[in-house]
């Protein structure tokens, strides 16, 4: 193995390098079939240095979906920043989410027929995705487990659609309004 990925030394761009390998594995050959041999081999390290990086492979998958999430998150908070309507704003947020998502081969990935279960777990287990999920909501007297509760359903939803999507935009669009919107209208009513 070559020294000289790590030449500039920097734990950060070295645990980068690594994610970028793992995400071009998770799209070529799916999130279950990857190993740390892979990731290590496709990042052009050892094993070792690896594992000094990610502990297993969870933690790899974990971080690859949190700095998804932090992308996503930027562009999806841009695009409904100016929206007052709390359901209108968490509507399109969950859709430009799966919008996101299904542009990008690498997440797409995940939601695959047999991978859905490791997105489905991370989601619903990570403290990451589920403050940015109540990041969206606006000042309320929702109580924390309350804002946990609905941010994780939310959460549940939007990998339900990217699992198992409607037959096209508009009718996922529409589920959304008869559905969601009620709901979040009555929470920060």
């Amino acid at each position: 193995m070559s020294r000289d990925w790590l030449a500039d030394d920097r734990a950060d761009l070295a645990a980068e390098r690594i994610l970028d390998a793992a995400a071009r594995l998770f799209a070529e050959r799916g999130v279950a079939a990857v190993g740390m041999g892979d990731i290590a081999k496709a990042a052009g390290c050892s094993r070792a240095t690896l594992y000094r990086y990610f502990e297993n492979r969870q933690a790899v998958r974990l971080a690859f979906v949190h700095r998804a999430t932090r992308r996503i998150a930027a562009e999806v908070f841009a695009r409904v920043g100016a929206i007052d309507d709390p359901a209108e704003r968490i509507v399109t947020a969950m859709l430009g989410a799966i919008e996101a998502v299904r542009a990008d081969p690498m997440l797409i990935a995940w939601f695959r027929p047999g991978e859905s279960g490791a997105a489905g777990r991370i989601s619903q287990d990570s403290d990451v995705i589920e403050s940015i999920a109540a990041g969206l909501f606006p000042p309320t007297t929702l109580t924390d487990p309350e804002r946990s509760r609905l941010a994780r359903w939310l959460t549940r939803i939007i990998v339900s659609f990217l699992a198992a999507p409607g037959r096209d935009a508009d009718e996922e669009r529409a589920m959304l309004d008869e559905f969601v919107v009620p709901v979040v209208s009555r929470a920060f009513a």
